[in-house]
């Protein structure tokens, strides 16, 4: 019994990351305006936005785009399933990186036992059930063991979400 938790536990775990990765994709939108209200408890409003003109793998990206308004900064990507790259430069006063992106609308999911399952990021839906995608949570290139709700920000983290094939 203990063994099927564990394994239960693992595997929205990982479904959770991939709904927070694919929520990154499609960020690319070019929105000027400084902040943004959120619309609902579980979107991000983004009020700007910067692409990376390059990626660890070589993947189309997009210009770097400023986010939000507050003292902590931090960076991050969302990689859609064509490997289109969205960056972001994100200025907040919320605690975790998941408060922080939905603030700004640039994630969408539902809330489960395991925290939110993200699956839809800068407008770009993955989920699992559908088809097999999932948004993968990763924290400064490696996969990240919780999820982008429970993830405390440290300022100069990268933080990405990516599409990924279950």
């Amino acid at each position: 019994m203990n063994r099927i938790k564990k394994s239960v536990s693992l595997i929205l775990c990982v479904l959770l990351l991939a709904a927070a990765a694919m929520g990154t994709t499609g960020c690319s939108k070019n929105e000027n305006s400084s902040s943004a209200a959120p619309q609902s408890s579980s979107s991000l409003q983004s009020s700007s936005a910067v692409q990376d003109s390059s990626s660890a793998t070589g993947s189309q990206s997009t210009d770097l785009q400023v986010l939000g308004e507050g003292d902590t900064v931090f960076s991050f990507k969302a990689t859609d399933g064509d490997g289109k790259v969205s960056s972001y430069e994100i200025h907040t006063d919320k605690k975790t990186v998941g408060e922080a992106l939905l603030e700004l609308d640039l994630i969408a999911g539902d809330e489960s036992d395991y925290g939110l399952y993200v699956k839809e990021v800068c407008g770009v839906t993955a989920d699992y059930d559908t088809d097999g995608s999932y948004w993968a949570f990763y924290i400064d290139g490696e996969y990240a063991s919780a999820g982008v709700d429970s993830t405390d920000i440290v300022p100069g983290s990268v933080y990405e979400l990516r599409v990924e094939k279950g």
